[in-house]
């Protein structure tokens, strides 16, 4: 926990290198101060259909599942530096997004094999 769910527009894997998307938005979530790099989990879904507005041509959405306590600060400071991040390293993206979510600390359950 947390989990950053990356969707795209599947032409930026021709543009640029998936791994790489992963790892900046992977290295904000560390360097917000936040969360600790052992419980970050990242993954990438693309999309092959959606509509943009007429002069964008890709996206980048990024979900941040955390379990609820953060501060409206930290979000906004999580969320604000992720997107600074991904903005810095891959300007030629259309649109970039970020959504904070809060996952209910009752509810979440995991089972990790030992």
């Amino acid at each position: 926990m947390p989990h950053f769910v990356i969707e795209y527009s599947r032409p930026l894997e021709s543009q640029l290198d998936l791994r790489e998307v992963m790892e900046v938005a992977f290295n904000a979530g560390v360097n917000s101060g936040v969360m600790k790099a052992e419980d970050i989990k990242v993954r990438a879904l693309p999309y092959d259909h959606y509509r943009l507005d007429g002069s964008l041509e890709t996206f980048l959405h990024v979900s941040v599942y955390m379990l609820a306590g953060r501060t409206p600060e930290q979000k906004v400071h999580v969320s604000t530096l992720i997107r600074a991040s991904l903005a810095d390293a891959f300007p030629t993206i259309g649109s970039i997004s970020i959504d904070i979510r809060d996952m209910d600390t009752q509810a979440y359950k995991k089972h990790l094999r030992s």
